[in-house]
């Protein structure tokens, strides 16, 4: 009985170690996602300043027609995965929004993945990635991201391997959770940079195709910045959840085996009791 009682102590003390490490690792999830959230205003004020600089950039251009041809297209995808484990499903969902373009014969995209964890998925899927970078631990860390991500994808435009450019990530809204978000980075979405109505014309020191083409690319970053950061908030928030519900069934675990010491501790301490007992008797009956 004894050797019972000191097994369900010693899991009693791992179960303890085991939730001491998944409240650190909530704690940090909650920490970076907050800290993401925060700088997603800023960046997303930014982009927008980025795409009014566009329009008013376009109202100086002449207007071009297009021509009818058609070249064949060069897609590719930005995904973003997850970096680190125990996020759920977070890149699965990633790769099965991304499904369709994936399994295309005609025009398979390059993919630019960025997530360690996301990458080993990928492989397993038998998705190979053109150029693949790891996310960064820390939100700070993006803006760096983005102009690797950026000089990779402006190499492959400028050579014209790519001429259509989407991002596939995840967003995390409160009361939602996560939803997947393909957005289109290149060419440009004619909706969101229509041009102006400009009434005062706005001193330029660059030529209108220049400060177009300037202006396009600083935009480009700007959204991968804010996928990023938006992808990295949902992957914290992703293992936060994936955490808060590993620490309840450890507490269920640990309250469970927290009675049963309780029960082999009485059991033991009645059988001693038992046996104090029959000793008692049998030293009675001796000296009668």
């Amino acid at each position: 009985m004894t050797e019972r009682l000191a097994e369900v102590g010693a899991r009693i003390e791992g179960i303890r170690q085991l939730g001491a490490v998944v409240n650190a690792m909530r704690g940090i999830a909650a920490a970076r996602a907050q800290r993401a959230r925060g700088q997603l205003g800023s960046v997303e004020r930014y982009t927008e300043t980025i795409a009014a600089a566009i329009r008013q950039a376009l109202a100086l251009l002449p207007i071009i027609r297009p021509d009818g041809a058609r070249r064949p297209r060069g897609p590719a995808l930005v995904l973003f995965c997850a970096e680190q484990g125990f996020a759920g499903a977070f890149s699965e969902r990633i790769l099965d929004a991304a499904a369709e373009g994936l399994a295309k014969e005609s025009a398979k995209p390059r993919i630019y993945l960025l997530g360690t964890r996301g990458g080993t998925v990928a492989r397993g899927r038998g998705v190979s990635p053109t150029w693949s970078s790891p996310m960064p631990a820390h939100s700070d860390g993006i803006p760096r991201l983005a102009d690797r991500v950026a000089e990779a994808l402006y190499a492959d435009i400028a050579n014209g391997t790519i001429d259509q450019l989407d991002a596939v990530s995840s967003r995390w809204t409160p009361g939602h959770g996560a939803t997947i978000e393909h957005r289109r980075l290149f060419p440009i979405d004619v909706a969101i940079v229509a041009p102006a109505v400009v009434t005062a014309c706005p001193i330029v020191n660059l030529g209108p195709a220049v400060l177009l083409r300037e202006l396009t690319a600083a935009y480009i970053h700007a959204e991968l910045c804010t996928a990023s950061l938006h992808a990295f908030a949902a992957e914290n928030e992703a293992r936060l959840q994936a955490m808060s519900a590993a620490h309840s069934q450890i507490d269920r675990q640990l309250a469970a085996l927290q009675a049963a010491q309780r029960i082999v501790r009485q059991n033991e301490i009645t059988e001693e009791i038992i046996e104090l007992a029959a000793g008692e008797t049998a030293s009675r009956s001796g000296r009668g």
